[in-house]
């Protein structure tokens, strides 16, 4: 993966599952993202979608409306046409994690899923690094 872009965020609406015609499962859901502060916070629009078997399962019974979540993931931009006859952009990211976050359900417990998907990072070992338990040497 090129580019990552991970940010924390309230979901706009419940997920939804699909299929395509091929047999791919596909989860989309749209994520808000609010940056700035005071009169000049803006909201960011983010649709967020996660392929294949880590969209099959039951994540997306807990990505309701409101819920707080953190996602990681490619992103790109699009561009279409609206009804209108103008250009308009949305933020698309192909998520690799969603995790869900700080929202707490009706019965007053945390929300926690039965599913989701983080990819495993090589240790430092496996990446040739050599691992150093003393960090004396760094300059702050």
């Amino acid at each position: 993966m090129s580019n990552v872009f991970s940010f924390t965020g309230t979901v706009g609406r419940d997920a939804e599952v699909r299929t395509t015609p091929n047999g791919q499962t596909v989860l989309n859901v749209t994520v808000a993202n609010n940056i700035g502060f005071g009169d000049r916070q803006q909201t960011i629009w983010v649709r967020v979608t996660l392929w294949g078997k880590r969209a099959e399962g039951q994540l997306q019974n807990y990505l309701k409306k409101g819920q707080q979540v953190f996602v990681s993931g490619e992103l790109s931009q699009r561009e279409y046409q609206a009804n209108d006859g103008s250009t308009k952009s949305n933020l698309e990211l192909n998520a690799n994690i969603i995790d869900l976050v700080g929202k707490r359900n009706e019965q007053g417990s945390v929300a926690q899923p039965q599913q989701t998907y983080q990819p495993q990072q090589p240790t430092a070992s496996q990446q040739g690094i050599p691992a150093s338990d003393s960090y004396d040497d760094v300059p702050f």
